[in-house]
């Protein structure tokens, strides 16, 4: 049923011409104008250890969260089937 109704939509579509005009009476494309940023030319070990470091006690945060919590739902459910 949905071939017939896809075949005749098609058969009702009309084709439009498109005038050159149309096309000329576009704005020109402008390209954007971007900073360049200034990087330095050598790279400071110590900032990235740093910055590495720093991640990984964001990891190890989240890590501590996430057990403390397991630990906290199993004793819990421990005291709770204890009763």
């Amino acid at each position: 049923m949905h071939i017939f109704n896809f075949s005749v939509s098609i058969k009702s579509m009309s084709a439009e011409k498109i005038n050159n005009s149309e096309i000329h009476e576009l704005p020109p494309l402008e390209t954007p104008n971007l900073r360049e940023e200034v990087r330095p030319k050598r790279v400071d070990i110590n900032d990235l250890l740093a910055r590495a470091r720093k991640k990984n006690e964001k990891e190890n945060l989240g890590n501590l969260i996430f057990l403390s919590l397991f630990v906290a739902v199993i004793v819990t459910t421990g005291i709770i089937l204890s009763f």
